[in-house]
């Protein structure tokens, strides 16, 4: 079995009960998203795999709030299936900056990390965004919506992980910005639609919410 194969099947095995927003198949869109990107915008194309199949192993989310969990623990999964140093490394710094809180990667001119963070922030957004963003509202019992939250402008990562808020506000507060910060030409082209799915759903959902939906586009 090869080395890309070997890692997937052990990526497989430890998202099992994993929650299912972060789960196998996440690792799997992000992992084609990736994929794809890199056949357009270049990039070592093993490293963008491999870091793909990686990038959540240990997500801080679910770790404690851990950082660098996740990428000692791809170093780990790599050494043991007998990786070049090298190429480890590579993927270990994928890892490590993946998160939105990592380097910046417009700063950097590594295209890996580019379109590794590209095709985890595309998976945030549009109809598959949407269902993982109330499943994990739903995970950490989280109000679907709470007028009396307001909107967090700025805040600390153990307050983004920990504060109260509401999943719609988790929208305004992250997903709706994520279209202005991809990196690459393609994945900029494929955000533009993903983000207007999001912003008819809200939109509907507010009309819903207010009952303008049916009663004439009017507050009684």
């Amino acid at each position: 079995m090869d080395l890309i194969a070997a890692c997937a099947r052990q990526v497989e095995e430890r998202l099992v009960e994993a929650e299912k927003g972060h789960d196998w198949y996440h690792i799997q869109r992000v992992r084609k998203l990736a994929l794809y990107l890199q056949s357009l915008e270049g990039g070592d194309r093993s490293v963008i795999e491999l870091a793909a199949l990686l990038h959540d192993i240990d997500d801080a989310k679910f770790n404690g709030g851990n950082e660098e969990a996740g990428a000692h623990a791809a170093r780990d999964i790599l050494e043991n299936l007998k990786a070049q140093p090298e190429l480890i490394d590579k993927v270990y710094q994928l890892v490590l900056n993946c998160s939105f809180k990592g380097m910046q990667a417009e700063d950097h001119p590594n295209i890996e990390l580019q379109i590794l963070r590209d095709a985890d922030r595309l998976d945030a957004i549009g109809a598959i965004g949407i269902a993982r963003t109330f499943h994990y509202g739903g995970y950490k019992n989280q109000a679907l919506y709470d007028p009396d939250i307001p909107v967090r402008k700025k805040m600390s990562p153990k307050e983004y992980r920990q504060g109260k808020s509401s999943t719609i506000n988790h929208f305004h507060e992250k997903l709706l910005k994520l279209k202005q910060g991809m990196y690459t030409a393609t994945a900029t082209k494929i955000a533009e639609n993903r983000h207007r799915i999001m912003e008819a759903f809200i939109a509907q959902f507010q009309a819903e919410w207010e009952g303008l939906d049916w009663n004439g586009g009017k507050k009684d």
